[in-house]
């Protein structure tokens, strides 16, 4: 996550991170605004919620978590080096080719 904060910030963009915990102290430097929930693993639901599409990069159990939590409440997925669930997700070679992806599932 802070991987993409930074990319987004050193861009000129907005990063803005759904913490787990209530400590906002913990939130990467990278971050332009923090919300801290307080809620543990049940903060990837607000994450799946928060957007319009889901670009899930790497990850682990928690990405597969907001994956499936984004498909369920129907957000589209795009993966770039993440879980390849098949015709439910976009899968992406670059970060460009994600970018793009997202944009086509918004229809722009």
């Amino acid at each position: 996550m802070e991987a993409a904060a930074r990319g987004a910030t050193e861009a000129g963009g907005v990063a803005i991170g759904i913490l787990p915990d209530e400590d906002r102290e913990r939130a990467n430097r990278y971050l332009t605004y923090s919300m801290s929930t307080g809620v543990g693993q049940a903060r990837n639901l607000a994450v799946a919620c928060s957007g319009d599409v889901m670009v899930a990069i790497g990850g682990e159990y928690g990405t597969l978590s907001e994956i499936g939590l984004a498909l369920k409440v129907g957000r589209p997925v795009v993966a770039l080096g993440s879980w390849d669930l098949g015709e439910h997700v976009t899968v992406a070679a670059s970060p460009e080719e994600a970018v793009a992806a997202a944009f086509a599932a918004l229809g722009m």
